[in-house]
C-alpha cells in the first residue's frame, strides 16, 4: 500500500512539470525570459529574436505590420523595444536594410530604428513615389536612398517639444543615387537643373500623400538639405 502511494505521488509530480501557468482569460502567461523591459507583449503571440536580445513577444498589430513590410519586399529585422532617458524610446521599431523596387532592390544608407508603420509607408513611397519618378524623369531606376538617420533623442529645433525622431517616428532624406551613380542631393538639387528640380518636387509631393508631416527646403533653413518625413498620414498632411 505504501509503495502504491509513493508511485501515485511521483506520477502527480511529473504531471505538474507540464502545466503552463495561466494568465487572466485562460491564456498562457508570458514567461519573464520571453519579454523585454517595456515591451508591449501579448501572451501567445509569436516571439521574434533580434541581435542576441531576449525574445520579444509582439501583439497582433505589430505582427500585421511586420507581415505587410515583408510583403512589400523590404529586407529588415525587428528590434527590441527600448526606453531611454529624457522621455525617448524606440518601440515597435525595425531596422531596414533594403527595399524593393519594380526592377530590383533599393539600398538604404545611414538609417537607424524606425517604427514599423512609418517603415511600411516609406517602403511604398520609395517604390511608387521615388523609383518610378526617377524612371520617368531620368530614364533609370534609383539604386540608393541616402538618409540622415531616423532615431535621435532631441527636441524640435528651437523648441522644448520632443521631436518625432525621439520616438523613431521620422526619417530625414538627404538624397538619391541613380543606377548610373549620379547623385541627386536635396541641398544641391532643389535649385539645380530642371530635371533635378522636377524630380525632387515630385517625390516630395508623393511623400505628402503618405506621411503626416513632410518638411523640405521651402519650410525653413534647418531643412535646406533634407526632407523630413514624419508619421503616417491620417487625414490631411502638413506639407511644406
Amino acid at each position: 500500500m505504501k509503495r502504491a502511494v509513493l508511485l501515485s505521488l511521483a506520477t502527480l509530480a511529473l504531471s505538474a512539470c507540464t502545466l503552463v501557468p495561466q494568465a487572466s482569460g485562460g491564456q498562457p502567461a508570458a514567461s519573464n525570459s520571453s519579454t523585454t523591459s517595456g515591451n508591449r507583449s501579448t501572451a501567445g503571440a509569436p516571439a521574434v529574436r533580434s541581435n542576441n536580445q531576449l525574445p520579444m513577444v509582439r501583439n497582433n498589430a505589430d505582427n500585421q505590420c511586420l507581415a505587410q513590410l515583408g510583403q512589400a519586399g523590404a529586407r529588415f529585422e525587428a528590434l527590441p523595444d527600448r526606453y531611454f532617458d529624457q522621455g525617448c524610446s524606440t518601440l515597435g521599431t525595425v531596422q531596414m536594410h533594403a527595399l524593393s523596387s519594380d526592377n530590383g532592390s533599393l539600398e538604404l544608407r545611414n538609417l537607424g530604428p524606425v517604427t514599423c508603420p512609418v517603415s511600411t509607408a516609406f517602403a511604398a513611397w520609395a517604390r511608387f513615389g521615388v523609383d518610378r519618378a526617377a524612371q520617368q524623369i531620368f530614364g533609370q531606376r534609383v539604386a540608393t536612398i541616402q538618409t540622415m538617420g531616423s532615431y535621435a533623442c532631441r527636441n524640435v529645433a528651437g523648441s522644448s517639444r520632443r521631436s518625432a525622431h525621439a520616438s523613431a517616428d521620422a526619417i530625414d532624406i538627404a538624397g538619391f543615387v541613380l543606377e548610373d551613380g549620379t547623385r541627386i542631393s536635396v541641398s544641391d538639387g532643389w535649385n539645380g537643373n530642371s530635371r533635378e528640380r522636377e524630380f525632387l518636387r515630385v517625390v516630395q509631393r508623393s511623400a505628402c500623400r503618405r506621411f503626416d508631416t513632410v518638411l523640405g527646403p521651402d519650410y525653413n533653413a534647418a531643412h535646406r538639405d533634407h526632407f523630413h518625413l514624419e508619421g503616417v498620414i491620417d487625414g490631411n498632411s502638413y506639407c511644406r
